[in-house]
């Protein structure tokens, strides 16, 4: 079944966030430390896998230390707001 414009979009806004998450990173070092291939992490961080496993995003938030709740405050933000500016109004409010 393909996915709607909304499941794109949020699989689009999950790998933009778990790359911010990533910084200056290699990709080889978190996919190493997450226990996925560089060629899974690269195409979640695309949006190519928009619809990860949640054990993998996990492991991948783990590896870069992003909280979940970081994370889901990313992917909850409205149309148009990015998640570094996500993460950022919820660092402000807290």
């Amino acid at each position: 079944m393909p996915l709607s414009e909304a499941e794109r979009l949020r699989g689009e806004r999950l790998g933009l966030a778990l790359r911010s998450a990533r910084g200056a990173r290699s990709m080889v070092g978190v996919a190493a430390d997450a226990g996925i291939s560089v060629e899974t992490l690269r195409k979640i961080e695309t949006g190519r896998i928009p619809t990860p496993a949640f054990f993998t995003v996990l492991a991948i938030a783990d590896s870069v230390d992003l909280p979940l709740d970081d994370l889901r405050t990313a992917l909850a933000a409205p149309p148009g707001e990015t998640a570094d500016s996500a993460l950022s109004r919820r660092a402000d409010a807290g």
